[in-house]
């Protein structure tokens, strides 16, 4: 029954934006799931779930990938200090930044290990983020615009 409601919760968190642990215990229960707040909060924890940005300030529950906070932390840290803009045209993402940030702050995308970006390209205060189509840049852009912003 546990493995099942996890898997449940990865397919839930998978196709929806589930932002509360409230939303995914009422997710839950509608799927059959008789489940508690605390529980939710249990397999939030067992399933190593974190809450990820999205565009306007809001987040949602995503699978951790390999990469620790600590290191999440730092990439957020290097694009609010360096970033200044960020804009997509077509398949293509700019980031402006401050004189010589954009080599450190494209090296933080880099590590983004994001099967949406197929490569980056800096310089001395700009760097690309060539992406797999149009929604992935637009995507792209909205992540990293959260980051400078906030």
């Amino acid at each position: 029954m546990k493995k099942n409601r996890q898997e449940a919760i990865l397919s839930l968190i998978e196709s929806e934006n589930v932002s509360t642990q409230e939303e995914l215990m009422r997710a839950l229960n509608a799927l059959g799931y008789s489940v508690t707040q605390a529980t939710v909060s249990r397999d939030i924890k067992a399933l190593k779930l974190v809450k990820v940005p999205l565009s306007q300030g809001k987040y949602r529950y995503a699978p951790a990938k390999s990469e620790t906070h600590e290191a999440s932390d730092k990439f957020h840290a290097i694009l609010k200090n360096s970033g200044r803009s960020v804009d997509f045209a077509g398949n293509m993402v700019v980031v402006k930044c401050f004189s010589g940030m954009a080599n450190a702050a494209c090296a933080a995308v880099d590590a983004l290990i994001e099967e949406r970006i197929v490569g980056t390209l800096a310089g001395d205060d700009t760097f690309f983020v060539l992406c797999r189509d149009e929604t992935a840049a637009q995507t792209i852009a909205a992540l990293l615009r959260t980051y400078i912003e906030s």
